[in-house]
């Protein structure tokens, strides 16, 4: 096990004392420290006087809401965050990463999906980039033109179907952030469910096709084995 892991603090901010055991356990087993806290007072006072490399919050808090808890701890530090919610609409999902989240999760969730989004979310805090300042360096070949439901790539417009559209865009809007099969559905389906998500990899194959078609030599759809797809973030 990688000794960097062995010094790596991660603050756990959740009120159920049975989800923040198995989130302690999961994380411990490979090798982080851990800080577990039940408010969200708690963890912006620790926060101020420690430092961690990453927050998982829970964003159904006794005291407030983990959106606030994020919003004022990053007046303080610049911190990665996980959400984890029980609310999956896409409201919540926009709100979470427009004020500040690098990922979240959806409850239930697997122990195993999170310390492999943990870290995920820290290899791209090391490569000096968070996933939602990725998409203000440089000009981008993708383009989405929402009232007309299209995208370009280099000028270019994709013949996509409704459901390859939807799921793009969700990989458009946070360059080099990795969705999980069943976040994806959720954004392309109206009414996703665990069947559908095997279909995910279809319209991937069929995205990847027709972006082939303008750009041979580039490869935009990045796979994560094990957690779901991202959209590159470097061009050259």
């Amino acid at each position: 096990m990688p000794a960097t892991h062995q010094r790596t603090r991660i603050l756990v901010v959740e009120d159920e004392p049975s989800i923040a055991d198995n989130i302690v356990y999961s994380l411990e087993s490979e090798g982080f420290a851990t800080v577990v806290c039940p408010t969200g007072a708690e963890a912006l006072a620790r926060v101020k006087k420690e430092d961690y490399a990453l927050v998982v919050l829970d964003v159904g808090l006794p005291d407030t809401t983990g959106f606030e808890v994020c919003k004022q701890m990053h007046a303080v530090k610049k911190v990665p965050v996980i959400f984890l919610t029980a609310r999956s609409s896409e409201v919540d999902r926009v709100v979470g990463l427009e004020i500040g989240g690098d990922d979240y999760l959806c409850k239930p969730f697997s122990p195993r999906e999170l310390t492999a989004r943990v870290r995920a979310v820290l290899r791209r805090m090391e490569n000096g980039a968070r996933p939602h300042e990725v998409e203000k360096k440089g000009p981008s070949p993708i383009a989405v033109d929402e009232m007309r439901c299209a995208i370009s790539y280099f000028g270019e417009t994709l013949p996509l179907s409704r459901y390859e559209f939807r799921l793009l865009k969700a990989l458009i809007s946070h360059p080099g952030r990795v969705f999980s099969r069943g976040q994806l559905m959720e954004h392309a389906s109206d009414e996703p469910d665990a069947a559908m998500e095997r279909t995910v990899d279809a319209h991937v194959k069929s995205i990847r096709a027709k972006m082939k078609a303008v750009r041979e030599d580039l490869e935009p759809v990045v796979t994560h084995r094990g957690l779901g797809y991202s959209l590159a973030e470097r061009w050259d």
